[in-house]
């Protein structure tokens, strides 16, 4: 798959199909604390952090984006979560005094990559979030202004569309919602130890698991970068077997794409412990792949 367009400067996406939830009440700080990885006191009004949501068997169930809003909280996550997720947070809401509000008709919401933050007409709030491998704004802004501000953000940057924001995000290595991410997938097997966790925080569901592993040192299988080696095109669900083991199974292929800038067929897959050292050399079906580092960029 080859676009026009690619994202060498400055660029805006629009992320307004997201599920998008507002979280409030007296307890709401530490209800938050008790269900994602990462620290809720990291987030601010002007930043915002990565985190997974998990079970109790620590494998995920949302992975999300949390900045503060007022006396509560705003987090947004992949568009086919809006059932689950707010369910998953509901069903911990004992006796907390936390309320959760499905906001994601109420607010569009806009990306920018870009060096500074941008100014935009109308906006609620620009937060900082790196949503593509490098610093990025969030524009968050009441739904009837999209379209004034989608014109605006075109007067100065080029706007990167679902095509070209997926082969973006494969060239830097970040997992997405029902590729990478899954409920089959605990956090560190997806590379989401750096932006998504932190070890020091207090207790949360799941933690268990995800402590014991990085305890542990070892994961099962770990997302990897691989690259066709013959230049012909890699699919999604492709297995993988070892090149000296035919019939072997190594694992399997979640999203691919061509990158122009690199000029190869590249994807992200899921490869077993064993095979997943830099530079081994799998078979993608009868296409020849070699194991890479991420970000391929």
């Amino acid at each position: 798959m080859t676009i026009a367009f690619r994202p060498e400067g400055p660029a805006f996406f629009d992320l307004s199909a997201r599920v998008k939830l507002r979280l409030t009440g007296a307890d709401v700080f530490r209800f938050l604390n008790g269900q994602i990885t990462n620290n809720v006191g990291k987030a601010s009004e002007n930043s915002a952090i990565q985190a997974a949501v998990l079970s109790a068997k620590g494998k995920m169930a949302a992975h999300v984006f949390l900045s503060r809003q007022n006396d509560g909280f705003v987090l947004d996550a992949d568009p086919e979560l809006r059932e689950e997720l707010p369910a998953r947070l509901d069903r911990y809401v004992i006796a907390d005094d936390v309320q959760i509000e499905d906001v994601t008709e109420k607010f569009s919401l806009f990306h920018v990559l870009a060096a500074g933050a941008p100014t935009v007409a109308g906006s609620i709030r620009t937060v900082a979030a790196s949503r593509f491998g490098s610093a990025g704004w969030d524009v968050w802004l009441e739904f009837g202004e999209a379209e004034e501000t989608r014109r605006q953000l075109a007067e100065g940057l080029a706007f990167c569309d679902e095509a070209c924001a997926e082969i973006l995000r494969i060239e830097h290595g970040i997992p997405r919602w029902g590729r990478e991410l899954t409920t089959e997938i605990i956090p560190i097997e997806a590379n989401l130890e750096e932006s998504s966790i932190d070890y020091d925080k207090g207790c949360y569901i799941g933690q268990e698991v995800v402590s014991r592993m990085k305890m542990s040192g070892q994961t099962n299988k770990r997302l990897c970068g691989l690259v066709s080696l013959s230049g012909a095109p890699l699919h999604a669900e492709m297995r993988l077997t070892r090149a000296s083991e035919p019939g072997k199974d190594a694992g399997w292929i979640t999203s691919a794409t061509k990158s122009g800038r690199l000029g190869k067929e590249i994807a992200l897959g899921y490869v077993k412990r064993g095979y997943n050292t830099i530079g081994s050399l799998l078979q993608a079906g009868d296409v020849p792949v070699e194991v890479v580092a991420l970000p391929f960029l």
